[in-house]
Order: structure tokens, then sequence, then C-alpha cells
């Protein structure tokens, strides 16, 4: 009888650790890429020499902020939270952080990106033999997300992670994005959709194909289609961006670059109101929750161009647009005026303590009571040519 002939099925490799898959990295890659690896090789260390596996993550709060006066932005000071395998409280969260760090290394070693929505799907499941699951809602992933960020001193982009979309730009600058020539002049009327990822790798600025002066940024879509319809920016040379009101990270860091590669001045049309005060602090100084990256998204030199609390008698509107402010606002005000960057600014108490005793705050769609393009054609203009802002 003949033997049988056994046939030895290779074991596939998986898609993690597919050489094939894999793509030649840009340096910024192979920095992310360091960091990674040397997450895990710290782990590995620690277990030949027998040692509890940790890692000390900042602590983004506000405790652990500070404002440097002297490069005016926030940075992130030196406390940090550690986070052990082997303590009972700290091992689920433990793991979750070395497996947003696994995912982040395949997606680099692919050089693919994926939202957070995304890598939420790519890490979810049930652990064998439990019925533990490595997530349970996307909001308690992106929490270690974050401290994977500054645990490696990466932001979330150089992870290849992105979010939506939000923001559009128009203006006289010609840009590269992945290859592709971007016009932004003739954008129609939609502008271009500034990307979550707006590195150097991605996006490429050219002074040479840039003819604008400045950068004018809006708080709201609705304001800024106002600003584009009108061809602001065409008639005053400029670049006009708006970021859906609390600016994403992409936004932000594009307003970064424009300023700081291109040389452009910043100027920001928003609301008169806490929010807007607010919103215009994290473009100036950045944000405690990314006080790590403050470097690479604060903007010291923008100017808050209005709108002011003198704008009711200075605009003569009338009564109607007036939004009283309520507990919450007055609150949030104070908490404002008390930031280290604005405490010691008489300009800014004073329009704060303005605001206050007018007990009413002010949209920037209040200026069409007046006339539908007063904001574009009367406001700004005035604005900027007497040179009357807020620093």
């Amino acid at each position: 009888m003949a033997k049988r002939k056994v046939v030895r099925r290779k074991t596939p490799t998986p898609p993690a650790s597919n050489t094939k898959s894999r793509v030649k990295l840009s340096p910024r890659d192979r920095k992310t890429m360091d960091a990674l690896t040397g997450l895990a090789d710290g782990v590995v260390r620690a277990a030949t020499k027998r040692r509890d596996p940790h890692v000390d993550i900042p602590s983004r709060t506000l405790t652990n902020a500070r404002y440097s006066s002297r490069k005016r932005i926030i940075e992130m000071g030196n406390k940090t939270n550690r986070r052990e395998l082997f303590n009972l409280s700290q091992a689920k969260s433990y793991m979750q952080t070395m497996l947003v760090a696994s995912g982040c290394k395949r997606l680099v070693e692919q050089g693919k990106t994926t939202s957070i929505r995304g890598l939420y799907y790519l890490l979810k499941h049930t652990i064998e033999g439990t019925k533990e699951n490595t997530f349970d809602e996307q909001s308690d992933c992106d929490p270690v997300i974050e401290d994977t960020e500054v645990l490696l001193s990466s932001l979330r982009e150089e992870l290849h992670l992105y979010a939506d979309k939000r923001g559009e730009m128009v203006g006289n600058i010609t840009l590269t994005d992945s290859g592709d020539e971007i016009d932004c002049s003739r954008m129609g009327s939609g502008g271009y959709a500034v990307p979550s990822i707006v590195e150097p790798e991605v996006i490429q600025l050219d002074r040479k194909k840039c003819d604008a002066k400045f950068v004018l940024h809006v708080e709201k879509g609705t304001v800024w289609q106002r600003f584009n319809e009108d061809k602001f920016w065409k008639k005053h040379n400029c670049i006009l961006t708006h970021g859906a009101g609390q600016p994403p990270r992409g936004v932000r860091r594009m307003l970064n670059r424009l300023h700081h590669e291109l040389k452009l001045p910043v100027y920001c049309v928003l609301d008169n109101d806490p929010w807007g005060y607010y919103i215009y602090s994290v473009i100036k100084q950045g944000s405690i929750n990314l006080a790590f990256e403050s470097q690479r998204m604060a903007i010291p030199e923008a100017k808050f161009l209005g709108l002011r609390s003198i704008d009711m008698e200075r605009c003569d509107l009338s009564s109607g647009v007036q939004i009283a402010l309520n507990d919450t606002d007055r609150k949030r005000a104070k908490q404002i005026a008390a930031y280290p960057w604005f405490e010691k600014k008489r300009d800014w108490q004073r329009e704060i303590q303005r605001m206050l005793k007018n007990d009413f705050k002010l949209e920037v769609e209040a200026l069409i009571s007046k006339d539908i393009s007063y904001v574009t054609e009367v406001y700004v203009p005035e604005r900027l040519k007497k040179r009357d802002w807020l620093d």
C-alpha cells in the first residue's frame, strides 16, 4: 500500500509582520518607529531583569501645565502617572497602551493611516478565554491614544492617525498635497478642506507660491462663507481659514506652519464671548491637553481682531442682537481673565470686564444686522487699517 503523502502547509505570516507590506519610511516615520520599538524594548528589558513592566505617562492636567513667559506658550511640566502591568487597578490600561502602540506601529510599517475610530475597530476584540474586551467603547480608546502621544512625544498624526476634517482654506497660495498641486485661489465656494495630517511629508508649502500677505482666521464656517463669497481674500490678498468653532489640530497646525514657515501674520475674527476668547487663547498659547506640542501648534504673535465688547456702541448695533450671559458664561469669563497670559494684560482685562458689565455677548453674525457684507467690507478692513486688535 502506497504511503500517503503529507503536505505541510506553511503558517501564513500575520499582516502586522508581513515584510512585503512595509514601505520606505520617511525620516519622521523612522523617528516615530524608534519611539514605538523603544517602548516595546522596555517591556522586554523589564521581563529579562524580572522587574515589573511599567510606563510613566506625563500628566495632562492643569497642575502639570505652566505658561512660559519667555516663549509665550503653555508647556507641560515633569509630573507623571505610573502605569504598571502587575497592578490590578492599572493592568488593563497598561495593556491598552501597549495595544495602541502596537496598532500604530503596524500603520507606520505599512505606510497607511486610519481614523481614531478606525484604530478602535482595528484593536477591539474579546480576549481569548475571557469575556473581557480590549475596549468596550470608543471613549475607552481615545484617552489611551492621547496617553500614547505624550508617552512617545509624538503627535497623533505622526502615529498615522487622523480625525474628521473640519475647516476650509481659500486664498492666494498654491501648495502640494500628497504630490498633487492645489491652487487655493481656485477652489470655488467650498474651499480647500484642511486635512487632519498636514505635516511636511504630506503637505509642502513654498513661499514662492504664496502671494498672500496675512492669514485671516474666522470662527465658523458660516462667517467664512460670507468672506469667501465676497472674495475678501482676493481684495485684501490674504489666506482665509476657519475651524468650525474650536479649530481641530489640523487647522491649528496649518496656521502654525503658515505663520512660522511662510512668515504670515495671523488675525482672528471670533465671537465676543468666553468661547471666542478661549479659541483665541488656544490658537495663541496652545492648550493644556496638547501642552507637550505647543511649539508646533501655538502662535504667540496671533492677534484678536474682534468682535469686541465696545462694538455694540462702536458699530451702532440694535439691542436685538444681544445674547444674555448665563452663569456658566460669567464663571468661564472670570477663569479666562485669570489665565497667566491674560491676567497681566490691561487691554484684555478691560475687554473681559466690559463684557461682564454689559451682561451680554455678541456673535460675529450680529454684524449682519448692519448689512449682509458689513463684516467683510467695513468691520475687518477698518480694524486692519487702524491696527485695532488685542494681543
